[in-house]
């Protein structure tokens, strides 16, 4: 029913930048909460950062603090991931994911996810 697709990843050296998107379509107004998680390999994974529906709170792991934005474009339901200042340990599988409902950001449970872009940070 909702259905959401990830764009932006790539290679870049470490102290580089990316910017990912998410766009999510559905019949209806379904995703409230977005957020990104990532995945490395032989690791969990683990939660990056998410976005209130009204994108006016955001919550980030205390890894990405200060070097990853997320941002929201509501009218579009769209959820973008500026990452700053990329580091190797920052190479993953990110995914975007949604939920049907608001709920404290510090919840990590989510209804929906996209197929997963690889972002990879040369040394």
């Amino acid at each position: 029913q909702v259905q959401l697709e990830e764009s932006g990843g790539g290679l870049v050296q470490a102290g580089g930048s990316l910017r990912l998107s998410c766009a999510a379509s559905a019949r209806t107004r379904s995703n409230y909460d977005m957020g990104w998680f990532r995945q490395a390999p032989g690791k969990e994974r683990e939660f990056v950062a998410a976005v209130s529906w009204n994108g006016g709170i955001t919550y980030y792991t205390d890894s990405v603090k200060g070097r990853f934005t997320i941002s929201r474009a509501n009218a579009k339901n769209t959820v973008a991931l500026q990452m700053n200042s990329l580091k190797p340990e920052d190479t993953a599988v990110y995914y975007c994911a949604t939920r049907g409902a608001a709920r404290s950001l510090r919840v990590f449970e989510y209804d929906y996810w996209g197929q997963g872009t690889q972002v990879t940070v040369s040394s």
